[in-house]
């Protein structure tokens, strides 16, 4: 620290090399848009049964493996529905010449009028296969010049583009229109809380460069090893990344300016008091930056592509904001010199005293620790209550929170033919021998008595070798809903069982399709969410155990991680589900949650009992909780919201999951930094007395001294 903050010149060469640093990476780093894998994101664990599902149908059916885009076309009557089809398929067809990736075209008159038409015959389907990974510009292009083809050829009958082809471009496009508005209105909420705080441009300045220097080098850093292939990033991931950088940079740049302050109130030469202040954070900021890095990273443990690929570039994001924080913005502090705090000057800004209300709230704890414990207590298993409500929903689409043409289309398809026909399965039969039609018609018949099956296909596709046999199934439920994914596996058994019966030989049954997929995908993240809950508690354990020297306190603490996580997911849902109509949480946002919230949250929890434990140097146990309280209570509260803030603009996104998420996490940041840090924790810490951090013990107290003697000068007042 005195090589890099001993002079402002040392400073200044310290933020030269940064810029050199960052400058020089984005120059040969690609674009990171260019190198975001969307796809794997939504992809089941790659030995699931689905996977292996379209494998088979790769290798055994070539040319059936296009994700099927499905034109619904209403008319006015029969005769007007067959009139806009008619033309809707010519205009397909010539497009069809045109784009490679458009694989063909099905209507109601080529065999299939039982099931593309409607039984008013006022609705048809049209199914075109579009080959090509979904997230890719090309086939995004080729749905974007589909949908216009149908639009001009449809005239007055209404048509719309949807299934998995249609709602997987949509997807794309809704996540594509929230990131400027993410990014930019990030920046503007942190500006207006800091200018509040401090009202100093410059502190200001400081934290937003801190935070564009760590983002711009975790962009370039992470963009070189995705397209390296070390790992993906989504688009999801990023918009994330861009409010955890910004919520915990400026976390960091607060507790260096409090310190700083603290310092110079002691001590007026800058570089002296900026090594004081580094020496007084760097435990807190070290524990913080390692418990969330090892949080994030402990998703790779996960099978569930949508979980293992969040972990290393947010954690590469968070390392990178703590190299920034121990290193550029003290630096760029220093550089400033006497005007970093202008319009005020170096001597109010040492002599500013903590807020009152946490001397009272201090004082309230030392006071009546047993009732604020009750209260609080009570507060937050009220909030748990609203995990009555709570259920998870599969369906993305209905996730939109935005008019989109492949939700309208999919609410004409329930309408019109039943929920299940958005998104047939397909069960593929596969034999060591030949599958003779005697055989697979007696599949086909338990297949249509089956439970939860609207229809079968009349005739199942056959390999060339005869030995796979595909049936293609539609069933009761919307595809995407918890009782069509609770079939498959059922529906697997079902068939196996009469495979095995009807005397085809050592059958294989995989299922294929969205229900499917979707159910894998279910299935690991179940088994991943209970691995990373023991994960990621181990861990948290252990940095608290190192930073503490304590046994005991570990427990208490990452038990009120634990009820602040229970009480934030039940407000939330109670929030969206049972008040706001959502169809419930996105399936994958309690694990992200969890997360998120213990690693951000033993933040807090790490800057109050770092500095606990500091003053027990000096201060008896009540003292040193009443000063620790006191001197980061503030600091706390202020970047507790800030952090709040910066989640909450993921309520803007038109995604249900980053709104879900985004709630949550402002819910679960505001009960940590107002309730569980500065009351809950404070007056455990107080009923525990001397034991709070046992097996350590208070070092005793200097003979012939008070703890009123020993308070340094910037506490008296």
């Amino acid at each position: 620290m005195r090589f890099l903050f001993g002079s402002r010149l040392r400073a200044g060469m310290v933020v030269a090399l940064w810029i050199v640093l960052v400058g020089a990476l984005a120059g040969v780093a690609p674009a990171m848009d260019a190198v975001e894998n969307n796809a794997a994101a939504n992809d089941p664990p790659a030995d699931s049964a689905s996977v292996h599902a379209a494998q088979l149908a790769a290798e055994q059916f070539p040319g059936s493996d296009g994700l099927p885009a499905i034109v619904v076309v209403r008319g006015d009557t029969p005769a007007h529905t067959d009139e806009a089809v008619s033309s809707i398929t010519s205009a397909i067809e010539q497009l069809r010449g045109e784009d490679s990736t458009i694989a063909g075209v099905v209507t109601a008159d080529d065999g299939g009028a039982t099931t593309l038409r409607s039984d008013g015959g006022d609705a048809q389907m049209i199914i075109v296969p579009v080959t090509g990974e979904p997230t890719d510009e090309q086939f995004q292009d080729s749905i974007h010049r589909l949908r216009e083809v149908v639009a001009d050829a449809s005239g007055a009958a209404h048509a719309d583009v949807t299934g998995p082809a249609g709602i997987a471009t949509d997807t794309v496009g809704v996540f594509r229109s929230g990131s400027l508005v993410l990014l930019f209105g990030t920046i503007l909420l942190v500006v207006i809380i800091l200018m509040v705080i401090y009202r100093s441009p410059l502190l200001v300045v400081t934290a937003l460069l801190g935070v564009g220097v760590a983002m711009r080098l975790s962009e370039t850093l992470g963009a070189l090893m995705a397209d390296a292939g070390w790992f993906d990033v989504s688009s999801q991931t990023s918009s994330i990344m861009t409010v955890l950088l910004f919520g915990v940079g400026t976390d960091y740049a607060l507790i260096i300016i409090a310190r700083y302050r603290e310092a110079l109130a002691t001590n007026q030469d800058r570089p002296t008091a900026m090594i004081t202040a580094m020496r007084g954070v760097r435990e807190s900021i070290l524990s913080s930056v390692s418990t969330i890095v090892l949080a994030m990273m402990a998703l790779l443990v996960a099978a569930s592509p949508a979980l293992r690929g969040f972990g290393p570039y947010l954690a590469l994001g968070v390392a990178s904001m703590g190299a920034v924080a121990f290193t550029f913005v003290p630096a760029l502090m220093l550089l400033f010199g006497g005007k970093l705090f202008w319009p005020s000057n170096i001597a109010k800004a040492a002599s500013r005293q903590p807020g009152a209300i946490w001397t009272r709230i201090a004082d309230l704890v030392a006071r009546s620790p047993k009732a604020v414990l009750v209260s609080t207590l009570a507060t937050l298993l009220v909030l748990s209550a609203g995990l009555i409500g709570y259920r998870e929903s599969f369906d993305f689409i209905s996730g939109f929170r935005v008019d989109t043409q492949s939700e309208a289309g999919q609410d004409a398809i329930a309408d019109a033919f039943g929920p299940g026909e958005v998104a047939p399965s397909t069960i593929y039969v596969r034999s060591t021998g030949r599958i003779t039609p005697e055989e697979w018609a007696t599949v086909r018949s338990e297949l249509v008595d089956t439970d939860g099956v609207a229809r079968v296909g009349q005739r199942p596709m056959i390999s060339d070798e005869g030995n796979v046999a595909a049936f293609e199934v539609v069933l009761t439920e919307n595809p995407y809903s918890p009782e069509a994914l609770d079939r498959i596996g059922p529906l697997t058994e079902a068939t196996q069982r009469t495979a095995s019966s009807t005397g085809i030989a050592e059958p294989q049954v995989l299922i294929g399709g969205e229900t499917a997929t979707t159910a894998d995908i279910r299935s690991a993240l179940n088994k991943d969410t209970l691995i990373l809950v023991v994960l990621v508690l181990l861990i948290v354990l252990t940095v608290l155990a190192v930073l503490l020297r304590s046994v005991l306190a570990p427990l208490y603490l990452v038990g009120t991680l634990l009820l602040s996580f229970t009480a934030t997911l039940g407000l939330t849902t109670f929030l969206s589900v049972t008040v706001g109509g959502d169809e419930g949480i996105g399936n994958r946002v309690a694990v992200y949650v969890f997360v998120f919230l213990v690693a951000l949250g033993v933040d807090y929890t790490i800057f109050l009992m770092s500095r606990y434990r500091q003053e027990l140097a000096t201060r008896s146990p009540h003292e040193a909780l009443r000063t620790a309280l006191i001197r980061s209570g503030g600091v706390i509260s202020s970047a507790g919201l800030i952090l709040a803030a910066t989640f909450a603009v993921l309520t803007t996104q038109p995604i249900r999951e980053l709104f879900q998420f985004g709630l949550a996490m402002a819910i679960g940041i505001l009960l940590d930094t107002f309730v569980v840090r500065p009351l809950l924790v404070p007056a455990v810490v107080q009923l525990l007395d001397d034991t709070a951090l046992w097996p350590s013990r208070p070092p005793p107290l200097p003979s012939g001294t008070t703890t009123s003697s020993r308070r340094p000068q910037a506490d008296r007042n």
